[in-house]
């Protein structure tokens, strides 16, 4: 791959245009304003304002003189300027003998200085001081040295500015600079646009050779380098008609002839470069022959009068396109053999602007200045806020008509079902917003397929219960049977209260646990059942994407004249007409809001000398155009609403489109009810597994109870145990050392003491099977007044627990309400609160009545199969 060249950039170093500053004549602008003020104010005012006065006359004197400096230069014309918009809305300028008619602004054509114009109003003053602002900034560019990179970042913010100064002559002051009867081309709107133009050709040449300088990519510097060609296009377009194609001398022509011929073939060989690469030969052997081509055109055209630089760095840019193009030709025959296209087929050179006008707005802004700050009649001051007023009005009536008429149009396409039928036909439907994030929000959550999962948790929960249960059952009941075979062996000694005395709370607990159980068993079979019952309703919450599951508005099967294209092509042109309408309704009402912001009548205010009432039916006609394209628009709108109502008749009509929105309303209907269906059974599945977690909670705690119970039990075992050992041996102590709690039996009963010794005898290891209870995590009571639990412990709460199910009423639903309703706060045994749901739980079962609470649960066949037989969920 041969090496790139050196940059066309590299060898234009300087080869670049500034603009010359535009002349004037001497003119004391002191006297006429000074007698102006003392004639319409007074002398006092005139003195108080001498310094105004002063500035203001230095400024115009320094503008006379050559420039000092560049600097210097621009900061005068700045401060100039601002003056001058100070001076034009408090003092009139013009031939009326009321106004200051002996002032006359006198200005040379910058191209053509034989060229003058004089006139007797301040906007040739101002278009004349932003010319050459802009030529000061061209000149600033063009001086600095582009050979370092600061030099070059300089020389792009001159060149902005430059251009940045003569769009802010064009849009602002030369249109009324060229109304006066003597005029000059240099400051016409047409020139000032072909100047920015050129100005931002040269910044974005300076940012090209940038570019270079770093060794960016050959596509880069493509893009960079085509856009400083179409800045050049842009000015030699502006140069080749009229006004300016007889105003202009030939070498500027043909500078930027050759300057926009230059950058687009020195585009085409950097793109080239990239495409070899790429190995896409075909493509850059026609970029580089179009390359070639406009090079010699150009030459062939403009060389006459072009600087022999420019003239040289294009031969150079050509040898390097003719050499790339020889070796692209020969491997292409060798090696690719690929049809090279025609230059007229290619797509158009990418381009990336990288500058752009710097706004003058602020730099210029006089709202800052402070001279003759004192001199705004009162007068005009009024007058401009009734017509702020009156442009107001008008602003709010026609935004109220685009706002009416974007409503109108929504509404009516709404009812005429538009565009959804014509998406659907598409294939492109979607669900109504609000239902489709219903859907989402179900199929984020696991969606119908996921609640076999939450129901095994409940199954799981559940059967965490059932065997706590069957523990804390277990417990007591063991300690009941050793309690059992103590008394059995020491008869009246064994003096402690019976087990079954001190749990018959616990046990009614445990009973009351086993029954919710039961019951939320029972809702869980229903729950289960409801899944099953409604899966195949529910299935289609799982259909990715959920469209898939909507109907299509198809074609019809038989067409008699095969017209559905057309009908359907009418309509969618149409809506595409309708939508071209609405975005041109929002373009004018910025439009509007643009066209106020701009309106400052101030100065005419000032320089009027007829009736306010004349100036302002004058100015406001300015905004009739736009109120009559807004009115067009709404008519047009009309009609085209018309026009799509007849063909959105015949498109129900050809594609049976009632027919399709029945369907679709169907569908809609079972999506709705689908999830109506999956919140129900997710809904209660949460209160289940609420439920079945508070449930868990309430029985570890109530078997912590027992635990701590039998572990006290024990510890009394032992004690009178070696009491009874020490009575029947002799040694009872009757000295009240004895633990009140127990009621012990007088010693000396001899039959007593046989049956124990026979007992031992025929039962040896009965002692040496009492249970030895680790020593318990809590400190036993320091007072033996009465046996552990001797007193029936309070209930768990002071109502009767509500079953744990909703028992539905006959034909309802079988889903519970919403759990855990707020309750009155009530006391709770043993410093735990009730579990949630214990006074309004998700399972409510009919409540049983008091006394008839049924046997523990698992002191007899368990009503519940094991998990792993299924006729458990047999109904």
């Amino acid at each position: 791959m041969a090496a790139p060249s050196s940059s066309a950039a590299s060898t234009t170093t300087n080869i670049m245009l500034a603009i010359y500053e535009k002349k004037t004549v001497s003119l004391d602008l002191y006297r006429p304003l000074r007698n102006y003020i003392v004639f319409n104010y007074s002398e006092r005012e005139a003195q108080n304002l001498e310094d105004d006065l002063q500035i203001l006359k230095q400024y115009r004197s320094d503008l006379e003189k050559p420039a000092d400096s560049l600097p210097s230069r621009r900061d005068l014309l700045q401060n100039y300027y601002r003056a001058l918009c100070c001076v034009e809305s408090r003092f009139p300028i013009s031939p009326d003998k009321d106004h200051i008619n002996t002032v006359r602004f006198v200005w040379h054509d910058a191209f053509k200085n034989k060229l003058k114009a004089s006139q007797q109003n301040i906007h040739l003053e101002k278009a004349a001081v932003l010319f050459n602002l802009g030529a000061v900034y061209s000149q600033m560019g063009l001086g600095v040295e582009r050979s370092t990179v600061e030099g070059r970042r300089q020389a792009v913010q001159s060149f902005v500015a430059a251009a940045g100064a003569f769009a802010f002559l064009r849009d602002n002051v030369a249109v009324k600079a060229s109304m006066g009867s003597s005029t000059t081309l240099d400051v016409a709107v047409e020139c000032a646009g072909m100047l920015e133009r050129l100005m931002l050709a040269q910044a974005q040449e300076c940012v090209f050779e940038s570019t270079i300088a770093k060794g960016s990519t050959p596509g880069v510097c493509a893009k960079i380098c085509r856009q400083v060609g179409l800045y050049y296009e842009e000015a030699l377009a502006a140069l080749n008609v009229a006004p300016l194609n007889q105003h202009f001398d030939k070498t500027w022509l043909s500078h930027v002839q050759l300057k926009a011929a230059l950058f687009y073939a020195e585009a085409c060989y950097r793109y080239g470069l990239e495409l070899h690469e790429k190995e896409e030969i075909a493509e850059e052997i026609a970029r580089l022959k179009s390359g070639v081509s406009a090079l010699s055109e150009a030459k062939k055209f403009s060389s006459k009068g072009a600087a022999q630089q420019l003239l040289d760095a294009i031969s150079k840019l050509e040898t390097n396109l003719n050499r790339n193009l020889e070796r692209a030709v020969k491997e292409n025959d060798r090696v690719y053999l690929m049809r090279v296209p025609q230059a007229s087929s290619l797509l158009p050179l990418p381009a990336f602007p990288m500058v752009k006008s710097m706004p003058m707005t602020e730099v210029l802004d006089p709202s800052k200045e402070k001279m003759f700050a004192s001199l705004v009649p009162d007068s005009s001051a009024k007058a401009l806020s009734r017509y702020t007023q009156m442009v107001d009005d008008i602003i709010r009536t026609q935004a109220e008509k685009l706002q009416q008429g974007s409503e109108l149009a929504r509404v009516r396409l709404k009812e005429m079902d538009l565009p959804d039928s014509i998406i659907a036909l598409e294939g492109n439907f979607t669900l109504p917003s609000d239902l489709k994030e219903e859907v989402e929000a179900v199929q984020i959550c696991g969606g119908p397929a996921g609640l076999e999962g939450e129901l095994h948790q409940v199954r799981e929960l559940r059967t965490v219960n059932q065997e706590f249960l069957v523990q804390t059952e277990e417990l007591l009941q063991k300690e009941a049977t050793e309690d059992a075979q103590f008394r059995t062996q020491f008869g009246t000694r064994w003096s402690r209260p019976q087990s079954t005395t001190l749990t018959k709370n616990l046990q009614d607990r445990l009973n009351r646990f086993a029954a919710n159980l039961k019951q939320a068993a029972e809702s869980d079979a229903r729950i289960e059942r409801s899944v099953r019952e409604h899966s195949a309703l529910m299935s289609i919450l799982d259909q990715r994407p959920i469209e898939s599951v909507l109907p299509t508005l198809a074609r019809p099967i038989l067409s008699l004249d095969a017209n559905e294209d057309a009908i359907v092509g009418a309509l969618k042109q149409s809506l595409r007409q309708l939508e071209t309408l609405g975005a041109q309704r929002a373009g004018l009402e910025d439009m509007l809001k643009e066209m106020k912001r701009k309106d400052d009548i101030l100065p005419k205010l000032m320089t009027s000398t007829g009736s306010y009432e004349d100036l302002f039916r004058k100015e406001i006609l300015k905004y009739d155009h736009i109120c009559e394209e807004i009115s067009q628009n709404i008519e047009s709108q009309e009609q085209l609403l018309l026009q799509i109502q007849a063909q959105n008749d015949k498109f129900a009509a050809v594609f049976n489109l009632e027919d399709y929105k029945a369907s679709r309303e169907r569908s809609y209907k079972q999506i709705e009810a689908s999830i109506a269906k999956f919140r129900e059974i997710k809904d209660n599945i949460n209160e289940g597994l609420k439920f079945y977690v508070a449930l868990q909670d309430a029985i570890t705690n109530v078997k912590q109870q027992c635990s701590d119970f039998v572990m006290t039990r024990n510890i009394q075992c032992r004690e009178m145990i070696e009491d009874v050992q020490r009575q029947l041996s002799g040694l009872n102590f009757q000295d009240g050392k004895n633990t009140g709690a127990y009621s012990y039996p007088p010693a000396g009963q001899p039959h007593q003491t046989q049956r124990y010794n026979s007992q031992q005898q025929t039962d040896p290891g009965s002692m040496s099977n009492t249970p030895c209870p680790q020593t318990p995590y809590y400190q036993p009571p320091p007072q033996p007044t009465m046996p552990a639990y001797s007193q029936a412990p309070p209930l768990y709460g002071s109502q009767q627990p509500p079953p744990p199910y909703n028992v539905p009423a006959a034909g309802g639903s079988s889903y519970p309400p919403q759990l855990y309703q707020q309750q009155p706060a009530v006391s709770h045994e043993y410093g735990q609160p009730a579990y949630p749901g214990w006074r309004g739980p998700y399972y409510n079962a009919p409540p049983q009545q008091s006394g008839s609470l049924p046997r523990p649960p698992y002191t007899i066949p368990s009503p519940y199969p094991p998990p792993h037989q299924s006729g458990y969920y047999k109904q």
